[in-house]
């Protein structure tokens, strides 16, 4: 039984998704740069303006983590499944993710950043 509210756990699951997208954001931005296409602008500009809306949420992520004293950590990884501690009031609960899930829900992430709509 888990100790950690649907709404805190929210919040975890989101520091371990948000900082995936940003990298694979940046692995982008490199590989459009250095890609063949005739305009890169338009494409750059896209990747970095999702880019932006996700270093944005991460801070407020790390914010919220930092307010309810939660710790996240990476404890092991194999080929199937990520295993992460997170401390929260005090108790250190031990999730498994599975590696595919993981991998759609930050692909879910991309997808909202790179087609929200713009103010």
């Amino acid at each position: 039984m888990t100790r950690i509210p649907s709404d805190i756990r929210d919040i975890i699951e989101q520091s371990i998704y948000i900082p995936m997208a940003i990298s694979i954001f940046n692995r982008d931005l490199s590989t459009i740069e250095n890609s063949p296409f005739k305009l890169h602008r338009p494409y750059l500009t896209l990747v970095e303006e999702a880019l932006k809306l996700a270093q944005k949420d991460l801070a407020d992520v790390k914010r919220n983590l930092h307010q309810h004293k939660i710790k996240v950590h990476q404890v092991e990884r194999d080929e199937a499944f990520t295993l992460y501690s997170f401390i929260f009031n005090g108790y250190e609960e031990k999730h498994n993710y599975f590696n595919p899930r993981i991998r759609n829900k930050v692909s879910e992430l991309m997808e909202m950043y790179l087609f929200k709509p713009t103010k």
